[in-house]
């Protein structure tokens, strides 16, 4: 999460909006560190309980963070070119192919011409541990899902259309053996 928040220039970031925005801690971190007082926040996330604790973390925050539930769908009614950032980690590792295209066209829709995506997830591993942490993460994942929260190793880097979005940030990090992939991008 550092490197995504490092590189995602949420300083001068005016509407944020998180999908799957779990206990609002990366909230909280960014509202209280990163960005200007000025910013508002919006967190959606598809489980009751969690947007029910991140309601309770972020209500210092008053009417600048607000979170609700989802039904699961990827668009959101929100006007186009509207949000400065959007931030999105460990989602597109539980999401299809399909819902991952489809949540990425939204996020395109959504930012404005300076804005960026921010995608933090489970991916391949490069090296010796963490190649084979995600080879065991992926298995367990084909044998039963549920086993590993229904999470799986995926590459978002090129799902991306190069047409569409430019990089600004990818890295893989690793943290106790599991790899995680952040990348931070800007429509075209």
């Amino acid at each position: 999460m550092d490197a995504l928040i490092a590189h995602g220039s949420f300083e001068d970031a005016r509407a944020v909006f998180e999908v799957g925005c779990g206990t609002g801690r990366v909230a909280e971190h960014l509202l209280r560190e990163r960005c200007p007082l000025g910013a508002r926040y919006e967190g959606v996330d598809l489980s009751g309980e969690m947007v029910q604790v991140a309601r309770e973390r972020l209500a210092p925050f008053g009417a600048r963070a607000t979170v609700r539930q989802t039904d699961g769908a990827l668009t959101f009614n929100r006007p186009e070119g509207s949000q400065d950032r959007i931030v999105a980690t460990y989602i597109l590792d539980l999401l299809s192919r399909e819902d991952a295209r489809t949540l990425l066209d939204e996020a395109h829709r959504l930012l404005g011409e300076r804005g960026r995506l921010c995608v933090a997830g489970l991916t391949w591993g490069a090296g010796v541990l963490s190649g084979a942490v995600s080879h065991l993460w992926d298995t367990m994942h084909a044998l039963r899902p549920a086993w590993v929260g229904g999470c799986r190793p995926v590459r978002v880097q090129p799902r991306l259309d190069e047409a569409r979005w430019r990089e600004q940030h990818h890295a893989v990090v690793t943290a106790w053996g599991v790899p995680s992939e952040v990348l931070i991008v800007t429509p075209v």
